[in-house]
């Protein structure tokens, strides 16, 4: 019942915190799950935020669901995304009815301009969290090179970013099914 309850006060913060959508509830997400709880390991939160991404919808309900599905089955699954949704309804009313009378005042502005940066640099601690771990598991010229072609294919080429996350996804099952990858995977393993 404890851990239930951790589930839902652990996703209900999210869900109150998040300002800024998705993006911005990740790095509360991780320093709940991995930092505070230590229901999962960094290159576990890793994976799990790569693969939800190749998903459709809220990134923060996927998350949600697949982190409370893991800690405590079935039942953590429909809490955590309880948890993660209630307080977006709840403001979403609230904020709804009293927005429109409100939203002209300068310390209405003031808040909304002053949570950016602290959403910005939530993300670009991420961010760097990401690159770091690219960098160990690819090597840092390979991490570099991906990162470039990655970023001239999004801002150059158009190319969405749906395309680019599944052409890497099947590159990588095809350099893992390689014959000899599994053999020099096994002596890593080994050592």
């Amino acid at each position: 019942m404890k851990t239930q309850w951790n589930l839902f006060i652990a996703f209900f913060r999210v869900g109150m915190l998040g300002f800024g959508g998705g993006p911005a509830s990740i790095p509360l997400i991780q320093k709940e799950v991995v930092g505070k709880y230590k229901w999962m390991k960094d290159d576990d939160f890793g994976d799990l935020l790569a693969l939800a991404n190749t998903l459709p919808g809220p990134i923060a309900t996927k998350m949600a669901g697949y982190i409370g599905y893991r800690v405590t089955g079935i039942g953590g699954m429909i809490n955590a995304v309880f948890a993660t949704v209630v307080p977006t309804i709840v403001l979403m009313i609230i904020l709804l009815t009293t927005i429109s009378s409100i939203k002209e005042f300068d310390w209405v502005q003031g808040m909304t301009a002053a949570v950016v940066p602290v959403v910005g640099m939530m993300l670009a601690v991420l961010t760097w969290q990401f690159i770091n771990k690219a960098g160990k598991g690819l090597g840092w010229g390979r991490a570099l090179v991906f990162g470039v072609v990655v970023f001239i294919l999004l801002q150059f080429a158009g190319v969405h970013p749906a395309i680019i996350i599944a052409a890497l996804l099947a590159a990588a099952l095809l350099i893992r099914d390689k014959p000899g990858h599994n053999a020099r995977q096994k002596e890593d393993d080994t050592e």
